[in-house]
């Protein structure tokens, strides 16, 4: 899956357009970004509630294929200014994360249906 198709599936909205069509390797949802850093895939998808510029750093870390804001939270203009640097999309739904999460999972998840 590309991640120019997460908009779409997700019911959400991309907060800039200055990022790059990537394939996407997996998803990680968490609130915690060192568990981020230390869970989530490269490549991947991650699904959060942290609408701040720290989850950007993380992204560019994790060289995320996006970043999905959930329950509509509002996104401060240092985040995007930050995404737009790291050309990592920000996508925002106003779906919790356990209703996106069951989105991604059946497109994403692992193989073996672990």
């Amino acid at each position: 899956m590309k991640n120019t198709e997460l908009a779409h599936l997700l019911s959400a909205s991309c907060v800039h357009d200055q990022w790059d069509e990537k394939e996407v390797a997996g998803a990680y949802t968490t609130d915690l970004l060192s568990d981020a850093m230390a869970n989530a895939p490269d490549e991947g998808i991650l699904v959060t509630i942290q609408a701040h510029k720290n989850t950007v750093a993380v992204g560019t870390l994790k060289d995320l294929a996006g970043i999905v804001i959930c329950n509509g939270r509002p996104i401060p203009d240092d985040m995007i200014e930050a995404a737009k640097s790291e050309r990592i999309p920000i996508f925002v739904t106003a779906e919790d994360q356990f209703t996106v999460s069951g989105k991604l999972y059946p497109i994403l998840g692992p193989a073996d249906g672990r």
